[in-house]
């Protein structure tokens, strides 16, 4: 039989998972044993101090080169590690789950096969029956509720990391900050959002390790929300925005002032009123934020920062075929 199935690669985010990993290796072989392409795992240690990244070289050893291993010299967060495995990804297909075994790995395949039946670009998993305490599902509703207000993509569950999608779509994200669970997001400003979906998955309560997140992360969602907002309106444009500020703020002040100018010809006192203060710190702030603008403006049409490489790889890296019927 001929092999039509386009080739996936796994991204798998770790930190301090040490006794997660070969139950994780497993059932992900165990899973993509039914997909009939070539699929490789990206497991990312993201600065582990345990025996994670020695667990996952140890599997690497053990099964064979599809397992790509890349290690963070120190931890940057669940959103860089997704940025990483990302850009090392070579499949056409990319999933995205975590690694405390809560997403399950058998929800893969029928995700990725969904994808193409439903020419989509993006299918998100929904944690119908979320297996997690308050602390945990409290602020994961109050991100999803405040993302859906501000991006107009509706979905159930912004925040379960267990996602397909297109390479060519999802090669165009830049993610940091807590910003991967704002991926939905992002991707509606590259596509369309009628090809953007979601499919019940299974979840399961963590059984080793702990949780990194709770209701503390919630301010940090607002202010990376808020930063996603900005840069999806704004992003090409920020003269526009700070432009826009400026002028009402200045204008604001240029009325006060005149005001008080008018005034000071017909012979009042205007040295002790609190509008003076007003005005001219309103003009002064106006005009701080046209040419905020400006430098933003200058700022967009610099090359990046090349950032020097923060992981590290074995050489040896290959493709895995899935079910038999696919050689």
């Amino acid at each position: 039989m001929v092999d039509i199935s386009p080739r996936l690669s796994v991204v798998v985010p770790l930190y301090k998972e040490e006794d997660n990993v070969e139950q994780l290796i497993d059932e992900l072989h165990n899973a993509l044993s039914r997909y009939s392409g070539e699929f490789e795992l990206i497991l990312v240690d993201d600065g582990s101090t345990d025996l994670t990244r020695e667990r996952l070289l140890a599997a690497r050893t053990n099964q064979g080169n599809h397992i790509r291993v890349l290690s963070h010299r120190r931890n940057l967060g669940q959103t860089q590690a997704m940025q990483t495995g990302l850009q090392a990804a070579r499949g056409s297909i990319i999933a995205f789950m975590d690694g405390d075994l809560q997403n399950d790995p058998a929800d893969i395949p029928n995700m990725v096969a969904k994808l193409n039946e439903d020419s989509l670009d993006l299918l998100c998993g929904w944690r119908k029956n979320r297996q997690d305490s308050l602390d945990r599902t409290l602020p994961s509703r109050i991100a999803n509720w405040l993302i859906g207000q501000v991006s107009g993509v509706t979905l159930h569950d912004y925040g379960c990391s267990l996602k397909v999608g297109r390479r060519e779509v999802l090669e165009g994200l830049d993610l940091r900050g807590e910003m991967h669970r704002f991926i939905p997001l992002w991707v509606a400003s590259l596509t369309h959002p009628s090809r953007i979906s979601e499919i019940p998955v299974n979840h399961r309560a963590r059984i080793s390790g702990t949780s990194k997140y709770g209701i503390s992360r919630t301010p940090r969602v607002i202010l990376d929300l808020l930063a996603a907002w900005f840069f999806l309106r704004f992003r090409e444009r920020p003269g526009h925005f700070f432009g826009v500020a400026g002028l009402i703020t200045g204008g604001l002040g240029c009325i006060s002032l005149t005001y008080l100018f008018a005034l000071k010809v017909f012979g009042a006192d205007i040295a002790n009123r609190p509008l003076l203060i007003t005005g001219v710190l309103l003009a002064l702030v106006g005009l701080q934020l046209i040419t905020t603008g400006l430098v933003a403006e200058m700022l967009t049409r610099l090359k990046p920062y090349q950032q020097p490489p923060l992981t590290q790889e074995t050489d040896a890296i290959g493709w895995l075929k899935g079910s038999d019927d696919a050689h």
